[in-house]
């Protein structure tokens, strides 16, 4: 449908992205969201970040959020085919330990989500797509407090 846009329409529609795309560039730099974890190696995250690779050196892992709270799943070894099949539970979060967050509150379309521990300090997780599965589930829990 964009392809029978007006020129003035097609031009809006650029700015708009890209009037975006900078306010998303300057929250990310704000909030230090570029980095891996928040930067406190002694705070939950850097500790669970210490850890982290400690049960896979494999760099992926499949991320499940449920009620009772995150569970991160990996193969135990470095495998390049058919990973799927060699995946294994490697670490749980319960729920009143960490949280899974959009910092952008939906905002944005992004792949970024983040580990968020009862302490303040977070992890900064990437997902594969644009508002992936697990941002919907984000978006859809109600907000702390409310």
């Amino acid at each position: 449908m964009r392809s029978l846009d007006s020129k003035d329409e097609k031009k809006r529609l650029r700015a708009k992205r890209e009037d975006e795309k900078r306010r998303r560039d300057a929250t990310i730099a704000q909030q230090d969201l570029d980095k891996v974890f928040d930067g406190d190696w002694h705070g939950s995250a850097g500790q669970f970040l210490l850890r982290w690779y400690s049960h896979s050196p494999h760099h992926q892992r499949l991320l499940l959020a449920t009620q009772d709270g995150l569970v991160l799943a990996a193969p135990l070894r470095r495998v390049s085919v058919g990973r799927e099949k060699h995946l294994r539970i490697v670490a749980r979060l319960p729920a009143t330990e960490a949280t899974l967050v959009d910092p952008f509150s939906g905002e944005f379309e992004t792949r970024m989500l983040l580990i968020r521990f009862q302490d303040g300090s977070w992890l900064r997780v990437d997902t594969e797509e644009l508002r992936s599965n697990l941002h919907m589930y984000v978006l859809r829990q109600p907000l702390a407090g409310s």
